[in-house]
């Protein structure tokens, strides 16, 4: 049974997503603050994901997230009661996977986690290498000229996606149908923010990824 890590100061929400999720075979684990949630994550090495209100007492959700990140790969799902667009842009940029919105459906919920885990646990053991940029997606390791460097989860999926399409102008719905893995009903700018600070860690390589103007992106290697 795969570990999900619950952790939010409202008991009601807590037990109502651990029971949904124990109905669909997964062992949930609940924290009611900040502090013990990273206390969970430390001593449960074999999580297999994390959902994080963002306000919580002792530390806050960003506030783990940011930890996590620090460490690992742990896929993260951010829960808020607040709507704007910033404070999801900035859960992104902290390397979360998924932001929603309180009030929200459980089973909603339920099928985010079993897509997010689909996603990170896709091992083809692919590897690209592309003029100085290598993709290895069973190590999920991206190298600039022979040095690693450090993605989000997110920010990985969406390099990789782009670079198993090269030459293709790809859409920014097409994006993130395939990337985030749902329909998504938020601002078609979050694509563009991921693009950004993708482009910034590659350094060099960043002109990779090109902006098709009125649709989106294409991946092009210059020999």
């Amino acid at each position: 049974m795969k570990k999900i890590l619950i952790a939010d100061d409202e008991t009601r929400i807590r037990r109502l997503v651990a029971d949904f999720l124990r109905k669909e075979g997964f062992a949930p684990l609940e924290a009611g603050d900040g502090r013990e949630a990273l206390e969970i994550v430390e001593t449960h090495c074999d999580l297999a994901l994390a959902i994080l209100d963002v306000m919580m007492p002792e530390c806050d959700g960003w506030t783990v997230c940011r930890e996590i990140r620090k460490a690992s790969h742990l896929p993260v799902i951010m829960l808020t009661a607040r709507s704007q667009e910033s404070d999801e842009l900035f859960g992104f940029e902290l390397g979360a996977d998924e932001y929603i919105t309180k009030p929200f459906s459980p089973q909603v919920l339920v099928a985010r986690v079993q897509a997010l885990l689909r996603r990170s646990g896709r091992q083809s053991q692919k590897a690209l290498a592309l003029n100085g940029l290598e993709i290895d997606e069973g190590a999920r390791l991206v190298k600039v000229e022979g040095e690693r460097i450090h993605l989000s989860p997110k920010e990985y999926e969406l390099l990789f996606y782009l670079a198993c399409n090269q030459g293709i102008a790809l859409s920014r719905d097409q994006i993130l149908n395939a990337v985030w893995d749902y329909n998504f009903f938020g601002d078609v700018r979050t694509v563009d923010t991921h693009i950004k600070k993708l482009r910034l860690k590659l350094g060099d390589k960043g002109d990779c990824i090109q902006t098709v103007r009125g649709l989106g992106y294409r991946f092009e290697v210059k020999p």
